[in-house]
């Protein structure tokens, strides 16, 4: 059995204690984190390894940074994306034994029709021919994080307040859907789980309390791998914890 999960922390600095706290919970085999926001001089590694793991990590101060924490050592590690001069750390590749994981913090775009969001739509085209590549090279192949796309209506609480908006948009949408004609497969709905599931909820106006949420956190695998997998499912328990994050993790379980 192989346990995966991802977990856009807001703040490694702020949420170790939820994640060592959750570590010891879930026991995944490997939890990939994002928007960890702090320099790799400043990762707690000492904390982590202490807790059964270890870690692969590609930080910044203040921003983005993805890890992957796992019960055995990482091999053939990468920390950016073939074909983008990039500083901003949001890409980890690793392998553990016959299993690749790309961790990603895919851009916001912050809102459709900005710099950023041009932006945001670069970054997916250069990560669809990447992961293009690596599925003629990886059998086993795991692409996980936080996508910043709500696939469709039924991942978004209010789908006519959010139409056109930035993590909902067409062109958004287009590039994970390219994502999927891959041959890659989400795990989350290769289950019947209807709508109402979300992964992150906006700190104001109470919207966890309300579900108002949207998936955008997503655990893709590649057919070797999604014909293996047993469960996926959303965490939901840690957004009840002091000062929590916005997201929760999601969980898949595969059957090696």
């Amino acid at each position: 059995m192989l346990r995966i999960a991802t977990w856009n922390v807001n703040s490694l600095r702020v949420r170790l204690p939820h994640v060592l706290d959750w570590l010891a919970h879930a026991q995944p085999d490997i939890l990939a984190l994002q928007e960890i926001k702090l320099p790799d001089e400043d990762f707690p590694i000492d904390s982590i390894c202490q807790a059964g793991y270890q870690a692969v990590y590609a930080g910044q101060k203040t921003y983005n940074g993805v890890a992957i924490l796992s019960g055995q050592a990482a091999t053939d590690v990468i920390t950016d994306l073939p074909g983008l001069k990039d500083s901003q750390r949001r890409l980890l590749g690793a392998s553990y034994g016959d299993v690749r994981i790309l961790d990603l913090y895919v851009p916001n775009g912050s809102e459709v029709g900005s710099d950023k969001y041009t932006y945001k739509l670069e970054w997916l085209s250069k990560l669809h021919a990447f992961v293009e590549k690596l599925l003629v090279e990886e059998r086993r192949l795991i692409v996980l994080g936080d996508f910043n796309i709500a696939p469709e209506d039924r991942d978004v609480h209010d789908p006519a307040a959010w139409e056109g908006r930035v993590l909902v948009s067409e062109p958004e949408r287009n590039q994970f859907k390219c994502l999927l004609e891959l041959g890659l497969v989400d795990c989350f709905r290769a289950f019947e789980q209807g709508s109402g599931h979300f992964s992150w909820w906006d700190y104001r106006a109470a919207a966890y309390r309300r579900n108002h949420g949207l998936r955008i956190d997503h655990i893709l695998a590649s057919s070797e791998l999604a014909r293996r997998c047993i469960t996926c499912r959303i965490d939901k328990a840690p957004r009840a914890m002091e000062r929590p994050s916005d997201h929760v993790p999601v969980v898949a379980e595969f059957a090696l």
